[in-house]
C-alpha cells in the first residue's frame, strides 16, 4: 500500500508511503483523494514525510486535493515537507496557495 489513510475528528489524513510521489504513485492518489472527498471529507491532511522526492504529478495530484477541499468549503493542508520537495513548492509558487505545516499536528491545529 502506498499510502496510510486514517479518518480524524473531523478531518482525513493521508500519509504517502513512498520516497516518490511521481508519475507512478500519483494517479493512485489522486483517485484516493477523490474517495474520500466523495465520502463527504472536507478537511484533509497530506502529509509527505517519508517523501524524498515529487515531480509534476505528484503536483497535480496536491493541488486536486486542495481544489477538493476548497470546493467543499474545507482545508486542505500539506505537512512534512522535506528541502527538495519544499524547494519545487516554492520554485512552482504553491507556497502561496497551499497550507504547509512541518507536522501532522501542527496540520490538525490549522483545521480545528
Amino acid at each position: 500500500m502506498d499510502f496510510n489513510i486514517e479518518s480524524k475528528n473531523n478531518s482525513t489524513l493521508i500519509q504517502v508511503q513512498t520516497e516518490k510521489l511521481d508519475t507512478h504513485i500519483a494517479p493512485a492518489l489522486k483517485s484516493e483523494l477523490v474517495l474520500v472527498s466523495g465520502k463527504g471529507e472536507k478537511n484533509i491532511i497530506l502529509d509527505l514525510g517519508k517523501c524524498e522526492y515529487c515531480d509534476s504529478s505528484g503536483l497535480s495530484a496536491i493541488l486536486v486535493a486542495n481544489r477538493l477541499c476548497k470546493n467543499a468549503g474545507g482545508t486542505f493542508v500539506l505537512c512534512g515537507l522535506n528541502d527538495a520537495v519544499e524547494r519545487l513548492i516554492t520554485i512552482s509558487q504553491l507556497d502561496t496557495v497551499l497550507n504547509i505545516t512541518n507536522t501532522v499536528s501542527d496540520a490538525e491545529k490549522m483545521i480545528s
